[in-house]
């Protein structure tokens, strides 16, 4: 399990050598309550943090998790399939879209748009999935406030240059993106407090336990509530 370096903010739980679960929300309402052990599990983190990679691994491991496709209105990356990774939408349609009251949040990050839609995250916690959010920090925080019951966790990078040697090796972003990611990651870093749980990303596969962890961890805690 990964472990939060000396450095690593307080105040959130990170993970440790054993799973645990975090204490009960009570009075927090919320779509977990509804019915069926379903969940929403927040992964967030500064750009090059590595929160899609361990996204990706939980899906493939844990059958009870469904991914959450978000909207953004960034130009689509070559290794990208529209509807799979993203929705990409042009700015008028995804206002449009804000208008209607699509999104469960939405944001302007990094000079894009980015939203997530409402329906098909509510329709699939009800129907007793994990849904899995990749989301930005700016994100992350509109999620808990608008649904105050999701398991939130903050993967946390072990440097920023960590950050920079990830962005520049992804290959995906131009200089002066990268750049603006960078600038902004050490307000975002300061915003991982506010999570249930730490991820330190300097171990890949610790990391994978760590997320694999949490998941399981909550799961059983939401099926004991309500047996």
């Amino acid at each position: 399990m990964a472990q939060a370096a000396s450095h690593a903010p307080k105040g959130a739980h990170t993970a440790a050598a054993g799973a645990h679960s975090v204490a009960a929300r009570g009075g927090d309402s919320g779509v977990r309550a509804a019915s069926g052990p379903g969940f929403i599990l927040v992964v967030t983190g500064p750009s090059g943090a590595g929160k899609g990679t361990l996204v990706s691994h939980l899906l493939k491991t844990r059958p009870s998790c469904v991914f959450s496709v978000s909207a953004t209105t960034r130009l689509r990356r070559t290794s990208e399939s529209n509807g799979r990774e993203y929705e990409f939408l042009e700015p008028e349609e995804f206002m449009k879209r804000v208008e209607q009251g699509y999104f469960l949040e939405w944001a302007h990050v990094h000079s894009r748009l980015y939203g997530t839609p409402a329906a098909p995250v509510d329709e699939q916690v009800r129907a007793g999935k994990v849904v899995v959010l990749d989301v930005d920090v700016q994100g992350g925080a509109s999620v808990r406030a608008a649904r105050p019951r999701a398991v939130s966790v903050f993967v946390y990078p072990p440097s920023i240059n960590s950050l920079r040697v990830r962005l520049e090796a992804r290959g995906t972003d131009k200089p002066e993106v990268i750049e603006e990611r960078l600038r902004n990651a050490p307000g975002e870093m300061a915003q991982a407090v506010h999570y249930d749980y730490i991820i330190m990303n300097d171990d890949l596969e610790r990391a994978h336990s760590a997320l694999i962890a949490i998941h399981d961890a909550e799961l059983a805690r939401v099926r004991g509530a309500l047996s």
